[in-house]
């Protein structure tokens, strides 16, 4: 993995993306277009799953559709798959080290906040059922509430508005390419954890590459180590 490069200021805020980095939802993005596809005639292909990663829901569509040559325009697809997505929200498991990660921001008093390319409304839904997540952010920003998602570096800057934080002392934790873009793009440290590990060469614009939350050491970024026996 490689190392991260050497920083001038410390971090006084994170910037945390939600799918791929805190929650699994790949196994839900598979369980829900399989049996849509089937009932569509198409079968579900997983290695076409990594096209989807860090895209907003509208861009995520539009590629499921392409790929797959079904008959809708983007708006009926999501007005169709959407419902079943929110029936799996409360399915989606916390990814190794995620929770962790929380507890010990929050027990070292380091603003954080969430940014993802999924709406507002979605982001709350996902992460009501993880106790103690939606009271701990400063900040939560969907890409629905700035002009562009990711790869630009729009909803970064909005998050680092709203914790009244300078985009140069913030620490971004992304999983997508995408993310890992609008994270450099707005000025910010970016530690990328590759959902997808075997595209890691994808990832060399970030300032460190990880396999796990659970490899994650916050001293490297001038922020209290962990103390899982706190």
């Amino acid at each position: 993995m490689a190392a991260p490069k050497p920083i001038t200021r410390l971090i006084s805020h994170v910037i945390l993306d939600l799918d791929g980095t805190l929650l699994n939802t790949d196994c839900i993005v598979s369980q829900v277009l399989k049996p849509f596809l089937v009932k569509n005639g198409k079968k579900w292909d997983s290695k076409k799953a990594h096209k989807f990663v860090g895209k907003t829901p509208y861009e995520a569509a539009a590629v499921v559709l392409e790929d797959y040559g079904l008959p809708y325009s983007t708006e009926e697809f999501l007005s169709l798959i959407n419902p079943m997505f929110s029936e799996q929200w409360g399915n989606i498991k916390a990814l190794p080290g995620a929770n962790r990660l929380i507890k010990h921001l929050k027990s070292s008093r380091v603003p954080a906040a969430l940014a993802s390319n999924s709406s507002r409304s979605n982001i709350e839904s996902k992460i009501s059922c993880h106790q103690g997540w939606k009271e701990y952010f400063s900040a939560i920003v969907g890409a629905d509430e700035v002009e562009s998602g990711k790869p630009s570096p729009d909803i970064f800057l909005e998050a680092a508005k709203r914790m009244n934080a300078d985009p140069s002392n913030c620490l971004v934790i992304e999983d997508s390419v995408p993310g890992v873009t609008a994270g450099k793009a707005a000025g910010m440290h970016v530690i990328a954890v590759p959902s997808v590990p075997k595209r890691t060469d994808e990832f060399s614009s970030a300032d460190e590459i990880i396999n796990s939350l659970l490899d994650l050491r916050p001293e490297k970024w001038g922020l209290r180590p962990f103390n899982d026996w706190d």
